[in-house]
């Protein structure tokens, strides 16, 4: 366990989910992490820490990213994705929350961006990046992006529809493709990269995509039962091959032995590492897992 919950900020009462890491200048690591208030909304807060003495972490008290106003796609919740340097800007991808009436939430994807090394933030729009549309009727979210000899990149979840379980709505989602200019107007075709594995899997989250040469490297949280992380291949970025063996074996016991979701792979003093959440999307914290190396 890399960071329990909740963090001590003053206005988080619950979970440290969806974590997204930053390499500092110093050598630090400033991790960006949804968290919630007194009313269960989720709120983007920060730790900045070095992985070799984490019990010296300096938390930022106040939230990173608010609400957004009152009607707005983001007004009931806001909660990490993926962050993007480009110059001296940092990119702040972010899942916009909104209540619903015949469905408990909608969501789709927003950004912040900072120009002071993210000292401070500000929103692109008070709209989202990607609304639905005849490509995303239903909901956008958790994107992870890369740029690419000038063209942003974009996998992210995509809604495909509700059915009713047990008298209630219940979401499904799979992983689709973008690409922009700017990291701000994306184009969408339908291109679907993760689609779903048999009939008992109904959502597929929370994306992490690293380039190592020509090869594509995506690990991503599926689940029927309960989430667990997967991973998968590509060429392209298009065409996938996905594997079906979990990267992270479940604890038999503790922490992270009923879930294990969210991942996010980044490199960091010479090693790749994965940070994720075990049970309860969060509620247990944030944990840190160390790639084998090649012998």
């Amino acid at each position: 366990m890399l960071l329990s919950s909740p963090p001590p900020i003053p206005w988080a009462t619950s979970h440290a989910a969806l974590p997204v890491a930053d390499l500092l200048d110093d050598g630090r690591l400033r991790i960006y992490f949804s968290t919630r208030d007194e009313a269960s909304r989720s709120k983007i807060a920060s730790v900045d820490l070095d992985l070799s003495s984490p019990d010296d972490a300096q938390f930022r008290l106040d939230p990173v990213v608010d609400l957004g106003e009152l009607g707005t796609f983001d007004d009931s919740g806001v909660t990490t994705a993926c962050l993007v340097k480009a110059g001296d800007r940092r990119y702040l991808y972010y899942s916009g929350w909104t209540t619903g009436v015949t469905v408990p939430f909608y969501f789709y994807v927003g950004c912040v961006v900072s120009d002071d090394e993210g000292r401070s933030w500000s929103r692109v729009s008070q709209a989202p990046l990607l609304d639905r549309d005849p490509v995303d009727p239903y909901l956008t979210a958790s994107p992870a992006v890369l740029i690419e000899n000038g063209t942003w990149r974009m996998w992210y979840v995509s809604g495909t529809g509700w059915t009713v379980k047990n008298g209630r709505p219940q979401h499904h989602y799979h992983l689709k493709y973008a690409e922009s200019d700017d990291g701000i107007n994306w184009r969408r075709t339908g291109r679907v990269c993760i689609d779903y594995r048999d009939k008992a899997e109904y959502a597929i989250a929370r994306p992490s995509v690293i380039k190592d040469g020509d090869c594509y490297r995506m690990w991503f949280c599926a689940r029927g039962a309960s989430y667990r992380i997967f991973y998968a291949e590509s060429h392209d970025g298009l065409d996938w091959e996905r594997y079906d063996e979990p990267v992270v074996e479940a604890s038999s016991s503790g922490w992270d032995s009923e879930m294990q979701a969210y991942p996010l792979v980044f490199d960091y003093a010479g090693r790749r590492h994965m940070l994720y959440n075990g049970n309860g999307y969060g509620a247990t914290g944030i944990g840190l897992a160390a790639f084998e190396e090649a012998s």
